[in-house]
């Protein structure tokens, strides 16, 4: 037996490394176990988008718990994950004026959740957001949300959870997963086993691999993001801007770090392999981006692209992921499958998952997460 603890965590992530550094601030001891090295999959090569709207209603009270945990976050892990409050721009195409409507009904809606959205067309969206091409209509903006760096926060939130006691293990792939009496035992490719009576599942695009040692198989499917980022030029666009659309190869997005460089990502995902852990970046999806970023922005499409890249995020039939405790098996609990939208509420998860283990109960609705939704499917 490698190790024991109060509850064992799978998957170092956001989800997981958050997770259990508010565990750890309950008083619980913690093993969080990661098959490569900690944010390396989708939490640390995602767009970074710290975003509340365009989530589904009933996500905001999570989406703003853990905004104010990204607000504190300097002080709360003594590191800079390059967060910005510096807004977050929707927009829609005047080829489909009928999503003006639709933004207004969803901000009515965000209101009551305490999340205020200004609507802005014509000479006032021009006027504030001067970038825009032609054929942007209209756009919600939230002075509220932001951005931040993926590649800083997974790591981030790991260390100072270790630095309150957590224990660590990278380069650790679990193999299986099993309840023995009143612990569970998980044991590692490499024959190292692990013990604890509580167990979290934080593994991404990997969470089936485990719940359905439970009897709990989920539809989940794993994509990879387009990623790109182009040269350094003047910083100049504060918020972070992405399209409100039906289709997936006009829903691009973008935003400038403080360095002056331009994160782009969005449109067609490419093709994943979590058995082989890589994704690949398809050229004519990085080129169908670039296509849609300069009708989004003209001037964008001036500047050069300097990396692509991509990572396996695990996505759901509704797009809302598994979270909160097994239908199945006591002390066992998920957190996965994120659909692609996980990073702003990832701190937010691992609170309210904490909460729940050390605690029994949480103030967020969970009823849409619950993983007892699949069954039978």
């Amino acid at each position: 037996m490698s190790g024991a603890s109060d509850v064992i965590i799978v998957g170092g992530g956001l989800m997981g490394s958050s997770a259990a550094l508010f565990l750890r601030g309950h008083g619980l001891s913690v093993t969080l176990l990661e098959t490569d090295l900690i944010g390396r999959q989708a939490s640390g090569t995602n767009f970074g988008n710290v975003r509340r709207q365009g989530r589904a209603i009933h996500q905001l009270p999570l989406a703003n718990r853990a905004i104010a945990i990204w607000r504190k976050s300097r002080e709360l892990l003594g590191a800079d994950v390059e967060y910005l409050q510096s807004g977050h721009i929707r927009v829609c195409y005047r080829d489909r004026p009928e999503l003006v409507g639709a933004m207004e009904d969803y901000a009515d809606k965000a209101r009551l959740e305490g999340l205020d959205l200004e609507l802005l067309s014509g000479n006032a969206l021009r006027d504030k957001f001067p970038f825009f091409g032609p054929d942007v209509l209209a756009g919600s903006y939230s002075p509220t949300d932001g951005h931040a760096n993926p590649r800083l926060a997974a790591p981030a939130f790991a260390r100072a959870a270790q630095k309150l006691g957590a224990v660590i293990h990278e380069n650790t792939k679990i193999i299986d997963a099993q309840k023995v009496g009143e612990d569970f035992v998980v044991t590692a490719a490499d024959g190292r086993t692990f013990r604890a009576p509580i167990l979290l599942v934080t593994a991404g695009a990997w969470g089936n691999a485990l719940s359905s040692q439970f009897g709990e198989p989920v539809p989940i499917v794993p994509r990879g993001p387009n990623m790109s980022v182009t040269e350094p030029v003047p910083y100049a666009i504060p918020p972070a801007v992405g399209v409100m659309t039906p289709l997936e190869e006009e829903t691009v997005y973008f935003r400038q770090v403080a360095r002056g460089n331009i994160v782009l990502g969005g449109s067609t995902r490419g093709p994943s392999y979590p058995e082989d852990y890589r994704a690949y970046v398809l050229p004519q999806n990085t080129l169908s981006q670039l296509k849609q970023i300069r009708r989004l922005a003209p001037q964008l499409g001036k500047l050069n692209i300097i990396r692509v890249w991509s990572g396996i995020e695990g996505y759901m039939p509704d797009s809302q992921p598994v979270m909160g405790p097994s239908a199945t098996t006591s002390g066992l609990h998920y957190a996965f499958g994120f659909s692609g939208s996980g990073f702003q509420i990832g701190p937010g998860v691992g609170e309210t998952m904490a909460e729940i283990i050390a605690k029994g109960g949480t103030d967020i609705p969970m009823e849409p997460y619950k993983i007892a939704r699949f069954a039978g499917a």
